[in-house]
């Protein structure tokens, strides 16, 4: 035997290094693969051979190889192995480990793994009934050295992971050794303890001795295996283990924070701890984390993050620190709670500490960093108790401060220009990836600096308008210049130049707490003329800059809720935004406007329409005004672009809508639309749009294309035709009747009521427009930009110098095909809630509907389809009497295509509110049903998700009482579980589906034996079990068991449905038998009759005819 097993460990060793030479060939490589695993399954001298490969005088890859069969004879045939075996197989494993290793810090990691594995897999299948001395044996191999120490650390580990975390072994066999570990968690935790003192203790001793470098390494490599194992089980064991003893593990790890071997471990365990859920009186020992002494090394930690300079391990264990203290500070708001008016008292001490270290990470240069804390801000600011606490309200400031110098944008990984810039370098891909990083930093800090407005609005608001007068006051710093800055016109900034960045961060910084300070504050208290002050250094303020410019107009916005209290300002206010709607860099330049500067023009149309939108009855004194000038700009045709018209005549709609008075606004609106009626409507545009062959010539999509940049007539063509639609869409978004009954009746605008007693109203911009919508059923190609966002590309929001925009003729009719296609449908949704019965009373409406807007859907792009979702708002308001007419209709057509093509464009957003008012009376039921149980099983994860928890039940259990086919049920249950089948293996999927077959099956069961035989044809089922889930079902008097145990019941019958991931469907089955059980309940007799017992025949007899003669 011994020459056979030699002759086999040579060709093993020869057949692992040809697997592991860079020049074997492919075939010599397969061949060498196939031999190893073929003697792995069929040799009967594996533990010999795995043993003498497994001797410490092997290569480490022989080794591995020889520790890889010893685990493979114990995971596939240790069920078929003689006791005797067994134990000379577990002798010869604990003899490696005793000594069959190297010094620590030579011996290779993955063959420390591989011994812990073969140990931990022994221990699965046998402890505690056949080893109960274990953890007594792994205690003494520890004391015979560091080597050993580690390997021990390493198998308690990997029995936690595997029996805790990953729960890789049945359920009787878990359930067994993680109660034996609990009961001897006290042991465990306290020898864990033990070899970290240990340990530690002896290397602070010797570290300092350069002659015993190696000893003080090899106690530093076994303190952090010791901390490694700690956090394997400090995540999952009782809290009264962690916290017993004073909270001697908390102390202990506070103190190795200050040791650079040992303190990403630390923090990590500490981390775990912290973040433990449970009552709160059991989380209460975790604020030993405030005394003086762990506070004292936290604080000392995170100062250390200061001017350390980056060391990837050290900013690694800041990153833990940092959520240990966002950890901490959710524990802290926990626990602080009024109970009573005492409650002062549960304030922990040295509170002013923790939020000075807490602070240390918002003010570091890692934006990461300052990014994790932002929750945790929020948190606190937004506490009942905290948020008026002193240190609180101190800290406040100073987290404001801080907050203007983080929103800044600074610390791009390609630049060199901030301290931040080396840390993003390795937190970020590129500059895209921060980019888009920042801008979800920068919103956090918004929402939490409107929080912290509400605990110091003054001196926010004064520290925003301090940061405003410096901006004022500083000069353009345009930056470097560089060879690219000719792209844009000399001494302008570029989207990064130094002064952009600041005045960008001031305008976010003034946004987000001037809206704030107005609900915060009382209105007498309000700082106006503070604010009229910085609105008029504002309005004052002039450059040429379109940039710096666009930050000005944000600002006026900002601050104009100061106006409502100084009213004579408004004119002023009228004017600088007027003057920024004809902004351009060069006057009379023939040259494409830039993006800034067609931004800058955007951004005051914008402003106007926020502005008449919030404060209309403000403003309505200065319509006249505000008319005139609006006229005077349209005089000149060239002045506007049509987007710009259409903002400023939505903004007069909105002040019209003060009225009141509904022929005063018809008059107006009819005067305001007056070109675009008699273009509209006009025997040419009539002609154009009835044809479409005659509609593609009139915009020139028949045409040769060329780059010309000279407008031709059929781009002068287009640009009328957006005219008319984005103003049509204007008013009619726009244009609505007084909120208030009383009004609207003195007004004009009611006309009636509903039978069921519903107000009906007539809206200003009456109907007489006769809308089309034939040629608009049509678009050509996806744009580049909307290609982007489906790949989920970022857009060029980077591109540091500013260009003009030129667009070749593709681009431009590309651009006009989809907004005008998008935009005819935006009317049709809008045109439902705001023209009401105007619109619904239209002779013929669906038949023009689906004869144009529905028709030759084949040949409309997938990517076009989702713009049909705003007919939506149309089937949402309309009134019940029009369902027939027009919502069968409408919807019958939509939805039967839907169930004809391979996808359904958009995603089912329809509001469950919806599902069940409207389309509850359709009869195009079925179709809809037809579409959401198809896609279950679709290769689309999210969409089964969305649809198994939304849509089917919602729309299955209006129909469940009515009479359904069998082969209908049938179906639809099917239909699940083939869900189950492409879907189980994720945990969301596999909730919402598993959810979905319990209801159809408790709904339809009692009625449909069919879903009886559909359930015996899943894999795996125990019959037994699914005749007692089914005898519980159809006698509801018998039923005992609550809805959670009923579906935990059902879910392990529908099991065999779950299909396997592609990566573990040729993987060897692993068996690991159940052992005697050491916990078996001893179940109480319930209701045992006592005429049952011994003594029941002489109880019996005293109740005998017999013995009436007694």
């Amino acid at each position: 035997m011994a020459e056979s097993v030699a002759v086999i460990c040579e060709q093993l060793i020869k057949a692992v290094n040809v697997m592991m030479d860079a020049e074997s060939s492919q075939r010599y490589r397969l061949e060498a693969l196939k031999f190893c695993e073929e003697f792995k399954e069929q040799c009967p001298f594996c533990v010999p051979c795995g043993l003498q490969l497994a001797d410490k005088s092997q290569s480490p890859v022989v080794r591995h190889f020889g520790l890889q069969i010893l685990e493979h004879v114990i995971k596939f045939r240790w069920n078929t192995m003689p006791q005797q075996e067994k134990v000379q197989l577990k002798n010869c494993a604990m003899g490696l480990l005793s000594n069959g290793t190297h010094f620590i810090l030579e011996e290779e990691s993955h063959i420390k793994d591989a011994l812990s594995r073969i140990i931990v897999e022994m221990i699965k299948r046998e402890w505690p009934q056949q080893w109960p001395d274990m953890l007594k044996e792994l205690e003494d191999l520890s004391k015979l050295g560091e080597s050993q120490t580690e390997l021990v650390m390493l198998i308690l580990l990997r029995l936690a992971e595997d029996v805790i975390t990953f729960q890789t072994l049945p359920s009787q066999r878990r359930k067994d050794i993680q109660h034996t570990l609990t009961q001897n968690m006290d042991s465990i935790l306290s020898f864990l303890l033990t070899i970290l003192q240990l340990n530690v203790d002896e290397y602070r001793r010797l570290k300092s001795d350069p002659s015993q470098e190696l000893k003080a390494r090899a106690h530093s490599r076994v303190g952090v295996a010791t901390l490694n194992t700690l956090a394997g089980y400090i995540d999952w064991v009782a809290l009264v283990h962690i916290t017993n003893e004073q909270c001697r593990l908390m102390e202990i790890l506070c103190l190795l924070l200050s040791e650079t071997e040992l303190q990403l471990e630390a923090a990590e365990c500490l981390l775990i701890a912290v973040s433990r859920k449970g009552k709160l009186e059991d989380r209460k020992p975790l604020m030993v984390l405030f005394n003086d002494v762990a506070m004292h090394y936290i604080l000392s930690a995170a100062q250390s993050a200061e001017g350390s300079g980056l060391v990837e391990r050290h900013y690694t264990f800041l990153k833990r620190l940092c959520q240990v203290l966002c950890a901490l500070a959710t524990q802290l708001c926990a626990l602080v709670v009024r109970k009573s008016l005492a409650y002062q008292t549960f304030f922990p001490g040295n509170l002013n500490k923790f939020m000075e270290a807490f602070l240390a990470f918002t003010t570091h240069p890692s934006q990461f960093l300052r990014s994790s804390t932002q929750l945790t801000w929020g948190t606190l600011f937004r506490h009942e108790v905290l948020s008026k606490h002193p240190v609180i309200v101190e800290v406040t400031s100073k987290y404001m401060r801080a907050t203007m110098t983080n929103l800044v944008k600074t610390g791009f990984p390609s630049k060199s220009d901030s301290p931040s810039c080396e840390y993003s370098l390795v937190d970020f891909d590129n500059d895209e990836d921060f980019n888009t990083f920042f801008n979800s930093f920068r919103a956090q800090q918004g929402e939490v600096v409107r929080i912290a407005c509400k605990i110091i609005p003054l001196e926010a608001f004064q520290m925003a308008g301090e940061w405003l007068q410096y901006q004022v006051k500083s000069p353009i710093d345009v930056g470097p210049t560089m060879c690219e800055s000719t792209k844009t016109a000399e001494g302008l900034c570029s989207i990064l130049s130094p002064s952009v960045v600041q005045w960008d961060a001031m305008t976010f910084f003034m946004e987000s707490i001037v809206g704030q300070l107005l609900k915060t504050l009382e209105k007498e208290k309000v700082p106006v003329d503070q604010g009229i002050e910085l609105l008029q250094a504002m309005l004052s303020y002039e450059t040429r800059d379109p940039l710096i410019l666009s930050c000005v107009l944000t600002n006026v916005s900002s601050l104009f809720p100061f106006v409502t209290y100084r009213p004579h300002f408004l004119p002023q206010v009228l004017h600088k935004l007027f003057a920024s709607i004809t902004f351009e860099v060069i006057e009379e330049s023939k040259a494409p406007r830039t993006r800034a500067v067609k931004n800058v023009r955007r951004h005051a149309c914008s402003s106007i329409i926020k502005m008449c939108r919030d404060y209309p009855q403000f403003i309505l004194p200065c319509f006249d005004m505000l008319y005139c000038h609006v006229k005077k700009l349209f005089s000149n045709e060239l002045l506007l672009t049509q987007m710009e018209k259409c903002a400023l005549m939505e903004a007069l709609v909105l002040i019209s809508n003060q009225f009141k008075d509904y022929e005063k606004q018809k008059a107006f609106l009819e005067e305001l639309m007056a070109p675009v009626v008699v273009r509209w409507l006009s025997e040419e545009m009539g002609q154009t749009l009835l044809n479409p062959v005659s509609f593609l010539a009139f915009v020139g999509a028949d045409q040769v294309m060329n780059d010309s940049n000279i407008e031709d007539q059929t781009g002068i063509n287009r640009s009328r035709i957006s005219f008319c639609v984005y103003t049509i869409l204007g008013v009619v978004k726009r244009a609505r009747w007084p909120a208030d009954v009383e009004e609207a009746k003195a007004g004009g605008f009611l006309v009636g009521y509903t039978p069921s007693g519903n107000p009906i109203y007539r809206n200003p911009c009456d109907t007489n427009w006769a809308l089309r919508y034939e040629t608009f059923a049509r678009a050509y190609d996806v744009m580049d930009v909307e290609k982007n966002v489906v790949l989920g590309l970022p857009q060029p929001v980077l591109e540091i110098y500013d260009s003009p925009v030129y667009k070749t003729s593709l681009e431009r009719m590309q651009g006009f095909f989809c907004t005008l296609y998008d935009n005819c449908f935006h009317i049709l949704g809008h045109a439902g809630p705001s023209l009401n019965q105007d619109f619904y009373t239209i002779e013929g409406l669906a038949e023009q509907l689906v004869s144009s807007v529905l028709i030759n859907l084949d040949h409309v792009p997938d990517h076009r389809l989702r713009a049909m979702l705003h007919i939506l708002s149309l089937v949402v308001s309309c009134p019940q009497e029009y369902y027939d007419s027009l919502l069968c209709p409408l919807l019958g057509h939509l939805f039967a295509y839907m169930l004809q093509v391979s996808k359904v464009c958009g995603e089912k957003q329809v509001t469950q509110e919806m599902l069940e008012e409207e389309l509850l009376r359709l009869d195009i039921y079925m179709t809809f049903l037809t579409i959401s149980f198809n896609c279950l099983c679709w290769k689309d994860t999210s969409n089964c998700q969305r649809t198994a928890s939304q849509v089917c039940w919602t729309l299955l259990k209006q129909i469940v009482g009515g009479n359904l086919l069998p082969e209908a049920v049938t179906w639809f249950y099917t239909s699940v579980l083939k869900g189950l089948q492409v879907h189980g293996q994720h945990e969301g999927c596999s909730a919402a589906l598993t959810l979905l077959a319990f209801l159809i099956y408790e709904a339809l069961r009692p009625r449909y034996s069919e879903l009886r035989v559909v359930m015996t044809h899943i894999p795996n089922i125990q019959l037994e079990a699914l005749d007692q889930f089914d005898q519980r079902l159809l006698n509801p008097a018998t039923q005992k068991a609550g809805e959670k145990k009923r579906k935990e019941q059902f879910k392990k019958l529908i099991a065999g449905t779950v299909g396997k991931p592609l990566g573990q469907q040729f993987r060897k089955e692993v068996h690991i038998r159940n052992l005697p059980s050491l916990f078996k309940k001893v179940k109480p007799e319930v209701n045992r009759d006592i005429l049952e017992t011994s003594e029941s025949p002489a109880l019996v007899s005293l109740f005998s005819p017999l013995q009436d003669d007694i």
